[in-house]
């Protein structure tokens, strides 16, 4: 028996459903911020009852404008990503955009096939978590690029003549803070498991732990050695520390997940922290605060990160300003269990 055929979606149909009319519906999915709230929430809730969305959506890409916006993220595993996507969508959403998830896994072919909701124009923007140009199908980044915020992790790249701006934490300063937290406490022998080499990030956060120490008129022992950024790099540095000699007896890690996998190890040694050794991380990832000892940390602002980062990016797209330079906010030292004096 033949089905029949399944009427499409009116803009009749949202008016009727949202209880308004069909100018006040039209004018919603044109220019949303100009409608009050409560209607805005009937139009937007009938939309998606009467699956009127795909029609919208088509209306927009005839004006040229989807008012969506692409957030292109390495891994949305990332403890890091809720707290900045939570900023994200809430100035998207104050401003009549939606938000699109690519998540890459760190592949070019899921990265290219992410990229062309811009190129269909299906989304005005993106926002850049993965710290590189994005690509189109090739290998090689691409040229020319909409409106773009990198946000966590800077974008060493320029398109169209411009570099991409970026909103992040101040990693220089909130590591040099976390290392003179460490020399307040006695401490002398300071090593920093890295986030791996060419990190960008690790590098900047290096650069401060190195200035915490510079800082101090008495000789102070610092050295690195190569994590990966997870929890298992965190405890494989320690196996490789604990073939030398020489020892440290504190440990700031490049993130949070190494510095569990480096309280980890020191536990399964017999080591107590922070009876015989101190440990403190970076981001204060939700995790945190829940391993025994809770972990002595650097809090990123993610929430504030990500409503900057849409904020820059919107301004763009509607013309109030070019998304330009670097916005760093400040980290917090958030003091718990995993430190102690020498």
């Amino acid at each position: 028996m033949k089905q029949p055929v399944q009427k499409a979606a009116t803009i009749e149909d949202v008016a009727k459903l949202a209880g308004v009319s069909i100018a006040t519906v039209s004018r919603t999915i044109r220019n949303p911020e100009k409608v009050a709230e409560s209607t805005r929430k009937k139009v937007t809730g009938a939309i998606a009852r009467t699956g009127y969305t795909a029609n919208a959506m088509a209306q927009s890409l005839r004006m040229q404008r989807s008012r969506m916006v692409l957030v292109l993220a390495p891994s949305i595993a990332d403890p890091n990503f809720p707290g900045i996507l939570i900023g994200l969508e809430k100035v998207a959403n104050e401003r009549g955009y939606g938000v699109l998830i690519g998540n890459t896994h760190g592949e070019v072919s899921l990265e290219a096939t992410h990229m062309r909701f811009l190129s269909t124009g299906m989304a005005d923007g993106v926002i850049l978590l993965t710290g590189h140009l994005p690509v189109a199908g090739q290998p090689q980044p691409i040229t020319t690029l909409p409106p773009a915020v990198a946000v966590g992790r800077p974008i060493d790249g320029r398109v169209g003549g411009g570099a991409i701006a970026f909103v992040g934490v101040e990693d220089v300063a909130a590591s040099k803070m976390a290392t003179e937290y460490l020399v307040s406490l006695g401490h002398r022998r300071i090593v920093y498991v890295t986030g791996g080499p060419g990190n960008m990030v690790s590098e900047r956060r290096e650069q401060g732990y190195r200035q915490g120490l510079a800082e101090y008129a008495e000789p102070l022992t610092n050295w690195c050695i190569d994590g990966d950024g997870s929890s298992e790099g965190g405890r494989a540095a320690v196996e490789r520390l604990f073939i030398k000699d020489t020892l440290p007896s504190a440990f700031f890690c490049y993130n949070d997940d190494t510095a569990i996998g480096v309280i980890s190890a020191l536990r399964l040694r017999g080591y107590a922290v922070p009876g015989d050794f101190s440990v403190i991380g970076f981001d204060d990832i939700p995790f945190a605060n829940n391993i025994t000892p809770a972990l002595t940390t650097i809090r990123q602002p993610r929430s504030h990160i990500g409503e900057r980062a849409m904020t820059l990016l919107l301004d763009a797209l509607e013309g109030r300003e070019a998304a330009v330079g670097q916005e760093l906010l400040h980290g917090d030292l958030v003091v718990r269990e995993s430190c102690g004096p020498a």
